[in-house]
C-alpha cells in the first residue's frame, strides 16, 4: 500500500524562519522523499496539526490545497503502473513529476479517468473556495454526457484518449446535438455543445499537464458560439421594477435582491456570497464592495450606487450576507411574476440584472468600457464589448454629430 506522509526540515529554516515541507512516500518498505516547494513555520506546522486541522490562513489553504495535488498526482501514476502490471519505481514516478523522465509516446489512460482525476481535483479547489461549486457540476456533466455517448455508441465504458479520432469527435457533437436526453429533452443547443467542447478540452489539457496523456484529441473540434443578445432591462422597465410596491414579501424580497444585482453587477453566485467584510470605505468616504469572483477569481471591485446602499441599509444585521439569499430556482420563477406584473415582456432572470448593469447603468451612462470590465471582473475586454455591441450607445452619439452637422 502506497503511504504518504509531510514533514517540515527545520535546519533549512529561511531567512523568514519558514521551513520547508518535504513529502516522504513509502511503497512495500522502500521509501523517497521529495520537495513540494512549499515552506511553512514550526510553529504554525505544530499549531495546524501539520495542516490536517481546520485552516483559516488563506496562505495555509492555499499550501495544503497544493500539497493534497501533489499526493493525488502521485496516487494517479502509481495506480496507472499497477493497473497495467508495470514494474513500481518510486523513484521513476518521482522523476516522471518533477519533469526528468522522458514522456512516453503513448497514453494508457481512458478519457472518463482522465475526468475523474480532473474533477477530484477541482472538487478540492471548491472546498477551498477557489472555484465555484456550478462549475464542478459542469464538470461531473459533461463526464456523464461523454460516458452516456460511449454506452449508447460503442457499447464500451471507457475509452483510451490516444483512440479518440476525428471521427469520433463529430460522431460526440452529433450526438449531444441530436440524440443526448435531460429530463424530458431532445439534443443540446449549439452554444451549450460548443461549451462542453471547451469543457472537454480543458481536462484533457489537465492531464497533458501531469503527463497522463500527449495530446488533446478535442483540439479538433471546431464549433463555434453563436453569438446572442443579452437579455437586459432598459432605464424605463428598471424604473417600473424600482417604483412598484410588492406587499407580498417573497416578491418585495426579490425585487430588492434583484435590484440590487442591477445595480452592482454581481452574479447570483457572488452575490449571495457578499458579507460586512466585502464592504469598504475609501479615504473620501466612498462605500466599495470588493470581492472576488468565485467562477474566475478575479477581483471585481465596485462603488456601491445609492439604491445598492438602500438595499444593504434594509438587510442590515438580518442575515450574515448583504442580501437574502435564496436559490437560483425560486429567484428566476418569481421574477417572471415581477415581470407579469411590472408589464415587462421579457424573459427576467437573475443574470438578466448583470446584464442591465453592464448596459443600462453603466454603459448607458457614459461609464468607459475598461471601467466596466473591471467591475464586471472580466478577464479580458472582449467579453464586456459584447455589451457595447448591444447598447451601440457610441453609433448613436456619432450619428448625433453627424445629424447636426447636415442641419
Amino acid at each position: 500500500m502506497l503511504k504518504i506522509i509531510y514533514f517540515i526540515k527545520t535546519e533549512k529554516s529561511n531567512t523568514n524562519g519558514e521551513c520547508p515541507i518535504y513529502a516522504k512516500i513509502t511503497y512495500q518498505g522502500k521509501s523517497i522523499t521529495i520537495s513540494t516547494g512549499k515552506c511553512i513555520s514550526k510553529e504554525r506546522w505544530d499549531f495546524t496539526n501539520h495542516l490536517r486541522g481546520s485552516l483559516k490562513i488563506q496562505k495555509e489553504k492555499a499550501i495544503k490545497a497544493s500539497l493534497d495535488s501533489l499526493a493525488m498526482l502521485f496516487e494517479t501514476k502509481f495506480n496507472l503502473l499497477l493497473k497495467n502490471d508495470s514494474t513500481i519505481n518510486l523513484n521513476d514516478i518521482k522523476s516522471d513529476i518533477l519533469g526528468k523522465k522522458k514522456v512516453k509516446a503513448k497514453s494508457k489512460i481512458g478519457i472518463i479517468e482522465v475526468f475523474e482525476i480532473h474533477n477530484l481535483d477541482f472538487e478540492r479547489k471548491v472546498k477551498y473556495g477557489e472555484r465555484a461549486a456550478a462549475s464542478l457540476q459542469k464538470y461531473n456533466r459533461a463526464k456523464d454526457l461523454i460516458k452516456l455517448f460511449l454506452r449508447k455508441k460503442y457499447k464500451i465504458d471507457n475509452i483510451n484518449v490516444d483512440n479518440i479520432t476525428g471521427a469520433f469527435v463529430h460522431n460526440l457533437e452529433s450526438f449531444l446535438k441530436y440524440e443526448s436526453e435531460h429530463k424530458g429533452k431532445i439534443g443540446i443547443k449549439n452554444n451549450s455543445v460548443v461549451k462542453y467542447f471547451k469543457t472537454f478540452k480543458t481536462v484533457c489539457n489537465f492531464g497533458i499537464k501531469l503527463d497522463l496523456i500527449v495530446k488533446n484529441p478535442f483540439s479538433k473540434y471546431e464549433g463555434k458560439l453563436k453569438t446572442k443578445d443579452a437579455t437586459f432591462l432598459t432605464q424605463v422597465e428598471l424604473n417600473k421594477i424600482e417604483e412598484r410596491v410588492f406587499k407580498i414579501e417573497r416578491l418585495d424580497k426579490v425585487k430588492d435582491i434583484f435590484l440590487f444585482s442591477c445595480y452592482t453587477g454581481y452574479a447570483p453566485i457572488d452575490a449571495e456570497n457578499l458579507t460586512t467584510d466585502n464592504l469598504i470605505k475609501n479615504n473620501d468616504g466612498d462605500l466599495w464592495i470588493i470581492a472576488d469572483r468565485i467562477k474566475t477569481g478575479i477581483r471585481a471591485n465596485v462603488p456601491v450606487l445609492p439604491p445598492a446602499q438602500r438595499i444593504i441599509e434594509k438587510y442590515k444585521d438580518k442575515q450574515e450576507t448583504l442580501i437574502p439569499k435564496m436559490s437560483n430556482q425560486k429567484m428566476n420563477a418569481y421574477l417572471k411574476e415581477i415581470a407579469d406584473v411590472c408589464g415587462i415582456p421579457k424573459n427576467l432572470t437573475w443574470y438578466v440584472a448583470r446584464h442591465t448593469f453592464a448596459t443600462t447603468v453603466t454603459l448607458g451612462n457614459g461609464i468607459r468600457i475598461e471601467n466596466v470590465s473591471a467591475m464586471m471582473g472580466h478577464s479580458n475586454i472582449k467579453q464586456t464589448q459584447h455589451y457595447a455591441k448591444v447598447l451601440d450607445t457610441s453609433v448613436l452619439d456619432d450619428m448625433q454629430k453627424l445629424k447636426f452637422k447636415y442641419k
